[in-house]
């Protein structure tokens, strides 16, 4: 069941009750197995050296590349802010960035590797589901931490992940609930979705299609189709068939030529309601269109609106953003790893993944890594409420509260990334 309160540019309040609720450089600034979604084996165990090392595979290059400055903000904002409070363990934390290019391509697996063999202790990536499920076993298996701020895909509450894998994004379960009900509450007793086809896109499309239904619309048609096709006239053409009120398009950046052939088809968004998604919301994607076309599309994005005080932060590491993001998920998964290896008085993967859970609930609340890290080295248990949100691990590493953001189209084709018109918080259970 669904409490909704809707209040333009407020928060909104929604309790769901959800069975388990997307060549690199180097920057150096100033045992026991965690919990598992499923672990018939365990991460190799082993004491750190003292230093922790951290990488990330994201996206510089691939269909998600527009949301690499934003991540790498937040991951460069926390590791300046960590090693200006004196580093982890009293040493400077390391960095080295990798791009994770995307599932056509094996960037992220070389990339992985890479990484690995420089030791690290913890990856923070990838933002696509499909690219950090390919690259999950060879991490999980050398006993590293993979901590991912976009992964959304439903898959990563039950992977055999050694007790390994975390992430500051909640599962698409309550993205696609919110995302439906906002379609049905719209009117559109009739909608059409355009998935791209992979554990993201088909798992996102499930959950719309169910809460819609919920809602009292009907998903009149539904076309889950391959990202790296050419033409995706076909696919629009069995939506048109059908001429539903609202359309849900659930892909990346291939929704710009998805967008093109709605319009050269005659679905435009002012005859026809449309809604994206994480994946595809963008302030540069659809830049380039004729005035309008975008005018009035509404889309979700996981995660509270960015603190006004952090975004006044992030100039210091990227005066250039033009998304948001992703920035404060990143940026908590690098505090966060922080403050396990301090917790735990060790920077291995395997030690670091048995404290995250302690660090992110039931201790006393603090809201910055130098903050939290006093409480710890004065004896204290630490509740960190990060700039995503409480975060509050649950014991298969995800998130249990989190926030949605629903968001809308100018005329101008862009939406405000700062501010949400609403925001939608749910409670992830199991």
């Amino acid at each position: 069941m669904i409490r909704i309160f809707r209040a333009p540019l407020a928060v909104t309040a929604v309790c769901l009750a959800l069975a388990a609720c997307s060549g690199g450089s180097t920057t150096a600034g100033p045992d026991a197995t965690g919990p598992a979604s499923a672990q018939p084996g365990s991460a190799p165990a082993g004491k750190g050296d003292g230093t922790l090392a951290v990488g990330t595979v994201l996206p510089q290059t691939g269909s998600l590349a527009y949301l690499g400055p934003p991540m790498f903000a937040g991951v460069d904002l926390a590791l300046k802010e960590i090693n200006e409070a004196g580093g982890v363990l009293g040493r400077p934390v390391t960095k080295s960035d990798t791009d994770s290019g995307d599932s056509t391509t094996n960037i992220a697996g070389q990339a992985a590797d890479r990484l690995l063999t420089q030791k690290v202790d913890a990856i923070i990536g990838a933002a696509s589901s499909s690219v950090s499920e390919s690259i999950i076993d060879k991490i999980t298996r050398a006993g590293v931490v993979q901590f991912s701020p976009a992964n959304t895909s439903d898959t990563f509450t039950t992977i055999n992940d050694k007790g390994l894998y975390f992430r500051t994004a909640p599962p698409d379960k309550l993205q696609g609930r919110v995302l439906g009900d906002v379609v049905a509450a719209d009117g559109n007793d009739t909608v059409g979705i355009l998935a791209m086809q992979d554990s993201y896109g088909t798992g996102l499309a499930d959950q719309v299609t169910r809460s819609a239904e919920e809602a009292g619309a009907t998903v009149v048609e539904r076309v889950d189709y391959d990202p790296k096709a050419a033409d995706f006239s076909a696919d629009v053409a069995k939506i048109k068939a059908k001429n539903p009120k609202g359309i849900v398009l659930i892909g990346f950046q291939e929704t710009a030529k998805v967008v093109q052939e709605l319009v050269k088809q005659g679905l435009t968004a002012d005859k026809h309601k449309w809604y994206m998604v994480d994946g595809n919301m963008s302030n540069t994607n659809y830049a380039k269109m004729p005035k309008g076309t975008m005018k009035g599309v509404k889309g979700t994005l996981p995660g509270a609106a960015a603190p006004e005080a952090f975004q006044k932060r992030l100039p210091a590491v990227n005066g250039e953003l033009a998304e948001y993001t992703y920035a404060t998920e990143s940026y908590d998964a690098l505090i966060l790893i922080a403050l396990a290896a301090e917790a735990g008085k060790d920077d291995s993967g395997t030690s670091i993944a048995a404290h995250l859970v302690e660090v992110s609930k039931t201790g006393e609340r603090c809201t910055s890594f130098k903050q939290c890290a006093d409480l710890l080295r004065a004896g204290e248990d630490i509740d960190y409420d990060g700039v995503s949100g409480p975060v509050d691990f649950n014991d298969v590493g995800d998130p249990t509260v989190a926030t949605i953001g629903i968001y809308q189209y100018g005329a101008d084709n862009t939406f405000d990334a700062a501010k949400a018109i609403e925001y939608r918080r749910g409670n992830i259970a199991g």
